[in-house]
């Protein structure tokens, strides 16, 4: 029943997407971060979905007459030069056969990120494609938490698959989506929203603990900080805060605690010295090869030659010694360069909107990305994640918010320099 429910929902989807092929975007975000295909179907994990959806979003996007130039600003720049790096080093990798593979599949989601920027181009759209975002991921956030809060902490909460299959995976994941969370909470008027909006982020928060993920509650102590920061209202959000993390933490078990203690004691954590030997590797293989090893340098071959241990081999367990070792010092700067402009495009929508009322969603928008963005930076520094859909959706919506903003503001001042004009001047001014 569930397959032919979710074989109905996304067809429909699917074959919208050619006359509507935002839609489209939308509906392959909500396949990449949801899986919900995976999550509540069977025979329909094994369906190529994502697929098919971005199939008939590309013809939609070579028909509609509704599209804007992808490289809207910084971020998709840097995104394009990123994914223009990786091409140059696919050759040279060490394991061309198992690097293609993971080339291909970062291929498509940067492919399908500059899809999406193509087609979103008001903020209708660009509620939407939030809303998929938060709500894609924010559903593992509520139904981990309250897994946790069943359970008195004692089980690690699992994500589904893809990206977020493993516990630590999942936290970042959700650490990242609960500014976008917080974002439409302020978007809301009525109250009993606001309320619902409030329990999904404070379950969300419960989840993170109860993922046992030491890199996950380390950004999420620094994603609180730039949150109460960034966000309105700081004395209630200070006091919401305060009161979610006492109560969360007093319901976490002993071996909860244990476990976050090896955080200071990380000399004598197997788990922690294995991510020191990685990084090690990682470090010496790009000072070595300006191109890095490619997408695939796991293997034993590549650790005899760059490290002194070949039979601990490791990922890179961060997102900065992953891309470095992979393509080299070159694709760490284009890497970070993405980080930075979408934080710098996020500080100018911030700007935007607290000139004008109407514009104070750009405001928020643009704190909470920042926000996300220090989840991101913090947690990835623990997990290789470099090639997770959501850190590029998050720049794509910086690029299209900032120049739906920028519209906007040229679209007032328009309006203001008319109405100072006379009457009859002003009438010839508009065009026929």
């Amino acid at each position: 029943m569930s397959d032919l429910l979710i074989l109905t929902v996304i067809s429909i989807g699917t074959v919208w997407a050619l006359w509507r092929p935002w839609i489209g975007a939308a509906l392959f975000a909500w396949v990449s971060l949801m899986s919900p295909h995976v999550e509540f179907g069977w025979r329909a994990a094994d369906w190529p979905v994502a697929t098919g959806i971005a199939a008939c979003t590309l013809v939609g996007l070579l028909v509609t007459k509704e599209r804007q130039n992808p490289l809207l600003g910084p971020p998709a720049w840097a995104i394009l030069l990123f994914m223009l790096w990786t091409c140059i080093t696919l050759p040279f990798s060490f394991f061309f056969d198992e690097s293609l593979f993971l080339w291909q599949r970062s291929m498509k989601i940067w492919l399908m990120v500059f899809v999406t920027i193509a087609l979103v181009n008001d903020r209708r759209k660009l509620d939407w494609l939030i809303w998929t975002l938060a709500f894609s991921v924010g559903f593992y956030g509520v139904k981990g938490g309250l897994f946790t809060l069943m359970t008195g902490g004692n089980y690690r909460v699992w994500g589904p698959g893809g990206f977020i299959h493993g516990n630590n995976e999942l936290a970042l994941a959700v650490v990242m989506t609960i500014p976008l969370l917080r974002y439409i909470q302020l978007q809301m008027t009525t109250p009993w929203r606001r309320r619902a909006l409030g329990a999904c982020i404070a379950l969300s928060a419960i989840m993170v603990l109860g993922s046992y993920s030491r890199g996950a509650f380390l950004a999420l102590a620094a994603m609180g900080f730039m949150l109460w920061l960034k966000g309105r209202h700081k004395f209630v959000t200070g006091v919401a805060m305060l009161v979610i993390a006492t109560a969360g933490l007093a319901f976490m078990p002993d071996q909860w605690f244990e476990r976050m203690n090896t955080i200071e004691t990380y000399n004598t954590d197997d788990s922690a010295l294995g991510r020191l030997h990685a990084w090690k590797m990682a470090w010496n293989l790009a000072c070595d090869r300006l191109l890095g090893g490619g997408f695939m340098i796991y293997m034993k071959d590549v650790y005899a030659m760059y490290s002194d241990r070949s039979d601990l081999v490791l990922a890179a367990h961060s997102i900065y010694f992953q891309v470095m070792g992979e393509h080299g010092f070159i694709g760490l700067f284009l890497f970070l360069m993405i980080g930075l402009t979408t934080w710098i495009a996020a500080g100018r929508m911030k700007k935007i909107g607290q000139a004008s009322e109407d514009q104070r969603w750009l405001s928020d928008l643009g704190g909470m990305i920042q926000v996300s963005c220090i989840g991101y930076g913090v947690a990835g520094a623990f997990l290789s994640l470099a090639y997770f859909d959501l850190p590029y959706y998050l720049s794509a919506v910086s690029c299209i918010a900032l120049h739906i903003g920028r519209q906007q503001q040229l679209a007032v001042a328009k309006a203001a320099r008319q109405a100072q004009l006379p009457a009859g001047m002003a009438m010839a001014t508009k065009p026929y």
